[in-house]
This record gives C-alpha cells, structure tokens and sequence, in this order.
C-alpha cells in the first residue's frame, strides 16, 4: 500500500495490539470478536506493516477493546 503517512498506520496497529492484549485477547479471539479473520488481525498489527482499515473495522475494534475509537488514532 502506497501511502504518505506509514509511520501511522505502524502506530495504529500497535495501538490495536497493545489495547488487544490489555483485554486479554488473542488475535483469534478478538478476529472472532470483531468479525475479521485472523490473518487480517495479523497484518494490521504487524510490525512494519502498512495495512489500511475501513472505519467500519476502526469502530468494531474500538467497540471490542472498550475504548473510544480516538483513541487508537490520537497522537502520544
């Protein structure tokens, strides 16, 4: 994926995967849960990885981890 903001996009996946593992969730549960597969929940939080994610899976996860969805966006 070609974008001008990767350092984003690494940032929200580990955002999702410390949130994820806050809440005591494996990515096969929590893929479950937000009604993803898991090799989507892998390449999301993958290290490095530039994964796009529609609003719509931004907001299950959000739902999910019981958060605010700001919160996985907002800068540190």
């Amino acid at each position: 994926m070609k974008t001008d903001f990767p350092e984003r996009y690494i940032t929200l996946g580990l955002k999702i995967a410390y949130y994820r593992k806050k809440k005591g969730y494996t990515q096969e549960v929590f893929a479950e849960l937000i009604d993803r597969s898991t090799n989507f929940v892998a390449q999301v939080e993958g290290p490095g990885c530039v994964c796009g994610v529609s609003l719509e899976s931004l907001f299950r996860m959000a739902q999910v981890l019981d958060i605010p969805p700001s919160k996985l966006l907002e800068d540190d």
